[in-house]
């Protein structure tokens, strides 16, 4: 692999603070200037990583300590990183948040993982010379943290901004790179973060707004200085699991994968890892197509079926075939929405909409998640993809609370160590060849996982 692309994390001391509106901006920035730009989001995220990939025109890359280690982390980094003119990545909540009172898997650590400078975006609302004393206590709480600037945001007048700029770098030495007014930005959200791309009717547009405004109020030549002056960085080949120890032989099983607006939550890893391991991937859409493609396994990635409930309860025949598969022995392997599109009724907003029915359970959609944060699981039980006594770490972020019709036989196959799981801390519920899951697993973290998922569509 090449060496490391000139690089910087893009972080902030708390959600809400702009840092993703500052990375897209500076993203489409650096593409306008005509440098490639290889982006990378910290942690679990699907809708954040979308609109990057869009800012960059490639796809955004996951790098998360907890659920890959840092060796996988630097291994991701410098393949998926190779050959590009610069790398953007953003954090995630706070600066030093992680598990615990160490910062474990903060943003922080991964700056220091990769060997990054750091942008801190300083959230000014109702503020001034406050501003200079938290810039302050980030670079002395961790001296071996390259903080490298700052951008301020928003600034209400000229009067703020000079007054934060001057008390930054007197009381620092950082340089304050850009203090960007509050903007109008056309980024809607809700329950789970932004809107997806795939349902915005104007991503051009909001990205162009994006980059206009960080290139009039943000010193980008600047930053670009501070990536190009990040030290060199070392790994010791591609990461694990993305690829197989010996060359895929025999026929190529096809693996369906529903991929639709109400399905879209697919790390790229896990399509590369399977496809690498063998597989065809056949892809399809639970809203539009009337039925399922020849197939060996499918695979149910999650999303927002809850947003997309009507049409997806209206195909009809799209529902009555993946029920008509599951009990035919084919593998389905089902993540968080996916594992609800496979439930008897998703309810929303007291309105039960009928889903495949694989499950005998329905799925109410609450105000607050249900569950949120890191796993670890524990293979416990039969299924068709994962060994028994198998460990993986996972991640798991839902509003639906699942309802399991009464009298129920509900055979479980993880065993949740950390987090909540479906009921009771326990996850995986397995039915036949089918598996429903609420956690999100990635490739290369869970490095058993697509290979366990090409041998059960071989063996179908």
């Amino acid at each position: 692999m090449a060496g490391a692309p000139p690089r910087i994390v893009v972080a902030a001391l708390r959600g809400g603070s702009g840092k993703t509106t500052m990375t897209l901006g500076l993203i489409s920035a650096l593409a306008q200037r005509g440098l490639s730009v290889a982006p990378f989001k910290k942690g679990p995220d699907y809708i954040d990583p979308f609109w990057l990939s869009e800012a960059a025109g490639r796809p955004c890359r996951n790098l998360d300590p907890f659920l890959m280690g840092p060796d996988q982390v630097r291994r991701s980094f410098m393949y998926h990183g190779a050959g590009f003119d610069t790398a953007v990545i953003e954090g995630n909540r706070g600066l030093f948040d992680g598990m615990d009172s160490q910062g474990s898997y903060s943003s922080a650590e991964l700056a220091k993982i990769l060997k990054a400078p750091l942008l801190l975006v300083l959230d000014c609302t109702m503020t001034s010379r406050t501003m200079a004393a938290l810039a302050l206590g980030c670079q002395q709480y961790d001296p071996d943290l390259n903080l490298a600037g700052v951008i301020l945001n928003p600034v209400g007048n000229p009067r703020q901004e000079g007054v934060v700029r001057q008390a930054i770098e007197e009381a620092t030495g950082l340089p304050v790179l850009g203090a960007v007014p509050r903007l109008k930005l056309d980024l809607p959200e809700r329950h789970m973060g932004l809107v997806p791309p795939q349902e915005h009717a104007r991503v051009a547009e909001a990205l162009h707004q994006a980059a206009r405004s960080v290139a009039a109020h943000v010193e980008v030549e600047r930053v670009l200085e501070i990536m190009q002056a990040a030290p060199g960085l070392e790994a010791d080949g591609p990461p694990r699991g993305l690829f197989p120890q010996e060359e895929p032989s025999g026929e190529r099983p096809v693996i369906g994968v529903i991929r639709d607006a109400a399905f879209g939550f697919y790390y790229p890893e896990n399509l590369e890892a399977l496809a690498n391991h063998g597989a065809r991937l056949e892809f399809c859409s639970a809203l539009s197509d009337r039925g399922l493609p020849a197939v060996d396994a499918l695979y149910i990635g999650g999303g927002f079926p809850e947003t997309h409930a009507a049409a997806l309860a209206n195909n009809a025949s799209f529902r009555r075939e993946v029920r008509h598969a599951a009990e035919n022995g084919l593998p389905i392997y089902a993540e968080c929405g996916g594992f609800m599109y496979l439930g008897r009724n998703l309810i929303v907003e007291d309105m039960a909409y009928p889903m495949a029915g694989v499950f005998q359970m329905d799925f109410a959609m609450q105000k607050r998640p249900q569950g949120h944060g890191y796993s670890i699981c524990r293979v416990s039980g039969a299924n068709p993809f994962l060994p028994l006594d198998y460990e993986f770490k996972a991640h798991e972020f839902h509003y639906s609370q699942p309802l399991p019709a009464e009298g129920a036989e509900l055979d479980f196959a993880y065993q949740v160590l950390r987090g909540k799981g479906i009921l009771q801390h326990r996850g995986g519920l397995a039915k036949g060849r089918v598996l429903g899951t609420y956690h999100h697993v990635h490739a290369l973290g869970s490095t058993r996982w697509a290979p366990g998922l090409i041998q059960a569509a071989k063996s179908q």
